[in-house]
């Protein structure tokens, strides 16, 4: 089994591939546009600023790249920044278009919030498909959230008494918003589900 890591040059690349690994999972990291076309289980990190990563995207075709795998039937994890790449819009530093897998906004979390939202905080599951989420413990960092549309969200995440997105699914597609490779045995087991789901 195969793992194809796309490396938008955002950080995070290593502690991503070193989690797979650590399952026993055969993992290639790329940037070329061919080699993600050809993919059938893609996984796009990220951390940081959207766009500056939308822009790699795009200078590189790795979005088009993107669509044709998953169009072919690939699936796609996106993790922290590559989650809210998903997303049809986001809002850092303006107002731009996202990868569109999932419907809704990616915006700044709630005013009254502490900012960044960092650390260890339990996921709730709202949607059928990853057990592996429902009632643990996940590794967050970020200042933006998702807001899916009802029927894709697959996970809430409450932070000082408010609730967002913590994972969000479109049949192969799959955003999550905590970094499983920071997460322990519960990021390893959500991997796990991830790697079973997809074979």
């Amino acid at each position: 089994m195969t793992v194809t890591v796309v490396d938008l040059g955002v950080g995070n690349v290593p502690n991503v591939v070193r989690a797979f690994r650590r399952l026993g999972t055969t993992v290639e990291v790329v940037a070329q546009a061919e080699d993600v076309a050809v993919a059938r289980r893609l996984v796009l990190p990220g951390v940081g600023a959207a766009p500056p990563a939308l822009e790699r995207l795009r200078k590189d075709g790795v979005e088009e790249a993107l669509r044709e795998a998953v169009a072919n039937g690939a699936w796609l994890l996106g993790i922290c920044l590559g989650h809210q790449l998903l997303f049809e819009e986001l809002t850092e530093f303006g107002l731009h278009r996202g990868l569109g897998f999932l419907p809704g906004v990616v915006a700044p979390l709630p005013s009254g919030v502490r900012v960044p939202h960092m650390g260890w905080a339990k996921v709730e599951a709202t949607g059928a498909g990853f057990g592996s989420l429902h009632g643990r413990w996940f590794y967050f960092v970020h200042s933006y959230a998702a807001q899916p549309a009802a029927e894709h969200l697959l996970g809430v995440v409450t932070h000082d008494r408010v609730s967002f997105c913590a994972a969000a699914r479109r049949g192969r597609v799959v955003g999550v918003q905590f970094h499983p490779e920071k997460s322990g045995e519960a990021g390893a087991q959500f991997l796990r589900e991830f790697l079973e789901l997809s074979s």
